[in-house]
């Protein structure tokens, strides 16, 4: 056989598609060598392609060859490309035409292969060594070194093809594989696969906006835990993880998460050792600890079960409530990292947290400040309401609630506001309020209402037309929006707490 170019004039080729840019994967005029892919007229060599199994036990998949190289540290100039045991016995041996040019032309590894001096560098019929599950991959990815095409748009395929290119450095092939599988419809068998394929680090950088675009689909698609909570129940490590990162989970109050993720994890690693570690290094630090109640941070802080490592959970606490009690240090020095300002930021709870600030002289008092996106109000409806976080005055628990509602005296909808006494108590009281929102141009606050009730558990008062406009035109006030937040303050004092009277 006569070849196109020897192994220097491969090298030069190389470099000659570096300068002009001839990547398939970058669009314009792209010389194709179709024709000549696996032709004895226009090839110089023939490459042995040993075709061995892999059992269950080790893997088998490309992607585990992939691991075990990083692992291994292989520099990928050896000529048996397979993570397969010596001795492994071959099930099949393939032959293929190749011209060393275009293979070196396109990838380092076979630049390598034929040009480094090595004893494989002069073969004839230079041999390559797979698992039979890598054949499929490995055929699609010489027809591609030629063409410049897939033949699949299958996406465990392309993966397994994505997976070759990387380890044989095929850097247009991986590109062209990260952009079919990106344009391809998602569901969530296939994010699930995207994110729990296994990639080297070469590889990485190519496959971020697929591995993106699966964590998007899946934070969106299961946003709303209420409703697809038994669902996400069956959902692998990587699933929980995208869709618990995301800060537009639904979802009554933090609480909730802590209490679905602890659940999840006890169903998922029965043995406590795995347990803990999990928790611990995957699905603790996508709890937002600043947004957990008092009552359940205490419940988990004095909970005797084995669920969680008692130590590493009231660390993370720690370092939360430490953030959140001088938040003057966020500025300064002791400013936290990312990791702890990215546990503040607040998703669409149902339950609103609120921060509050108590006095007990010269009476108990309580400032609390809410603050409610304006597609929250938007999706308000004659049903719902916005409930904030319980917080505590004098022994009462209150709550703070807004709604969506008519006017008893006119025709139009509007913002309602309310506080409520939640907690059974043998005692009324009677509170004075004030309800305060920050107002443009100023953006202080402005008081809107002040009264004095008497509550009791389950009483609410407050105030049915806070704004004193009709629904349409408050939702679109940018000057009580203010960059799509309404800002909310209510001022609640003690007047007095006389004894219910018994018969």
């Amino acid at each position: 056989m006569s070849g196109l170019m020897d192994a220097g004039e491969a090298s030069a080729g190389a470099s000659a598609e570096a300068e002009m840019g001839l990547d398939f994967s970058r669009g314009g005029v792209v010389p194709s060598f179709e024709f000549a892919f696996n032709s004895a007229n226009f090839s110089d060599r023939v490459l042995r392609i040993e075709i061995v199994a892999r059992d269950e036990a080790s893997g088998g998949s490309l992607a585990d060859c992939v691991r075990h190289r990083e692992e291994k540290g292989d520099n990928g100039q050896s000529i048996d490309s397979s993570s397969t045991d010596v001795g492994t016995p071959v099930l099949q041996v393939k032959t293929i035409y190749i011209n060393t040019a275009i293979l070196a032309a396109r990838s380092p590894f076979f630049l390598k292969l034929f040009s480094n001096g090595m004893k494989e560098s002069d073969q004839m019929h230079p041999t390559l060594k797979i698992s039979d599950l890598e054949e499929n991959a490995l055929m699609e990815l010489l027809s591609f070194m030629y063409s410049g095409k897939l033949t699949t748009t299958d996406p465990i395929l392309l993966l397994d093809i994505l997976m070759a290119a990387d380890k044989f450095e095929v850097l247009s092939c991986m590109r062209h594989c990260s952009q079919l599988l990106t344009s391809l419809p998602m569901t969530t068998e296939s994010a699930l696969l995207y994110l729990e394929h296994p990639c080297s680090i070469s590889v990485a950088a190519e496959v971020q906006a697929l591995t993106d675009a699966a964590k998007e689909f899946l934070a969106n698609k299961y946003k709303d835990l209420h409703e697809f909570e038994d669902e996400m129940m069956n959902l692998p490590l990587a699933g929980i993880e995208a869709i618990f990162a995301s800060s537009d989970l639904q979802v009554e109050s933090e609480n909730s998460v802590f209490e679905f993720l602890l659940e999840w994890a006890c169903a998922r690693y029965p043995k406590l050792e795995d347990r803990h570690k999990i928790l611990s290094s995957r699905l603790l630090p996508l709890v937002r600890f600043s947004h957990v109640s008092y009552r359940t941070l205490r419940d988990i802080l004095t909970c005797s079960d084995n669920h969680v490592d008692h130590e590493q959970v009231a660390k993370c606490i720690t370092e939360v409530l430490m953030y959140k009690a001088y938040p003057a240090c966020q500025q300064g020095p002791l400013a936290a990292d990312a990791t702890t300002r990215w546990q503040f930021a607040e998703r669409a709870y149902w339950v609103k947290p609120v921060k509050v600030v108590v006095f007990d002289r010269p009476r108990p008092q309580a400032i609390v400040y809410l603050d409610i996106k304006r597609e929250e109000c938007s999706g308000l409806s004659l049903s719902e309401r916005i409930y904030s976080h319980s917080f505590y005055l004098a022994g009462h628990q209150l709550r703070l609630s807004a709604v969506c509602e008519m006017r008893k005296d006119s025709k139009y909808y509007s913002f309602s506001f309310y506080l409520f006494c939640d907690r059974k108590s043998s005692k009324l009281v009677t509170l004075d309020y004030e309800f305060a929102a920050r107002i443009k141009p100023s953006q202080k606050f402005v008081s809107l209402c002040n009264y004095e009730n008497t509550f009791k558990e389950g009483w609410g008062w407050g105030i049915e037309d806070l704004f004193q406009t009709p629904w349409s035109t408050f939702i679109a006030d940018d000057n009580l929006f203010i960059d799509g937040v309404l800002h909310l303050r209510a001022d609640v004092a003690v007047v007095r707490q006389p004894e219910i009277e018994t018969s």
